[in-house]
């Protein structure tokens, strides 16, 4: 990764499959907007951006991705629309052109050709997973989903070609089982996970570019040695309350901690799961924050 961005809400609570340990906010005060606007971000977009499309740069915010099914000619047809809770499955979903003809050719982007999410409808489960493409265009990745629901699950790429734009997807994912729907998480400016604190400095405004600074310790001291995942030091997503519109962001330049910054703009006020990525003693850990936008949490 470089210095993209996008952003996604989900949240927390699960101890992981592939190695990744989720972790929720806890702690100190409000996260709020401050005054450190960005008059010109390091390659914000919207969902509708993908991790390397137009609109990466300039700070109005572009059209949320993930809210649709089917886009610039492009759908996701996922073949696996229902899964159990608890047990280990296979999802399998290709991309469709308009043909109706599965997508086979696309632009890697921070090492992947596609990176594949799935959120619960109330934001308490997250994954980040990075699915398998066979030859003929269908990719498959196993999950575990610990709860039963709605899930969204989105498809984020680009499709290759020469000035081709960058595409989220979203599609419905019902999970069977018994059904407890979850309170969103307080807004909080510190997360544990794992053993370590993330702190978040910043906020969101509609319309707005604004930065956002985590800041990653352990045992209370500042961690210097974060590691690369996915090209870069920090890894940032986000998804709005309510119709899980997707936004995905990618750090500014910097070094390997403690801190990583990021660029984003809100499409809207509103409450927002935040969920970073980060990479340190050779384990993805993602700690998980809920922020307000224009003072609308719920």
């Amino acid at each position: 990764m470089n210095t993209g961005l996008k952003i996604t809400a989900f949240a927390a609570a699960l101890a992981a499959t592939f190695g990744t340990a989720y972790g929720v906010g806890k702690g100190v005060g409000p996260v709020v907007a401050d005054e450190r606007e960005v008059a010109s971000p390091h390659g914000e977009h919207g969902g509708g951006g993908g991790h390397g499309g137009k609109g990466e740069r300039g700070a109005a915010a572009t059209a949320p991705g993930g809210l649709q099914i089917s886009e610039r000619g492009y759908a996701l047809d996922l073949e696996t629309p229902r899964i159990k809770a608890g047990e280990r499955s296979e999802v399998r979903f290709s991309v469709r052109d308009g043909s109706g003809r599965k997508v086979t050719a696309y632009q890697r982007e921070h090492g992947k050709e596609l990176h594949f999410i799935v959120a619960s409808r109330d934001l308490i489960a997250y994954r980040h997973l990075h699915p398998v493409r066979a030859a003929d265009g269908t990719w498959s990745v196993p999950v575990e989903l610990p709860k039963a629901g709605g899930y969204r699950a989105f498809a984020d790429f680009r499709p290759a070609g020469k000035g081709a734009e960058g595409v989220t997807l979203g599609a419905d994912l019902a999970v069977s089982g018994e059904y407890a729907p979850a309170a969103l998480p307080p807004v909080e400016a510190t997360a544990e996970v794992d053993g370590y604190e993330v702190t978040l400095a910043g906020g969101l405004r509609p319309g707005v570019a604004r930065e956002l600074r985590l800041t990653v310790a352990k045992g209370g001291k500042p961690v210097t040695d974060l590691q690369p995942y996915l090209g870069a030091y920090g890894h940032l997503v986000a998804l709005r309350s309510g119709d899980l519109a997707y936004l995905h962001v990618h750090p500014n330049d910097g070094g390997p901690g403690p801190e990583v910054s990021f660029t984003a703009t809100a499409p809207s006020s509103g409450a927002y799961r935040l969920f970073l990525d980060f990479r340190h003693e050779g384990k993805v850990r993602t700690a998980a924050f809920t922020v307000s936008v224009g003072g609308h949490a719920h």
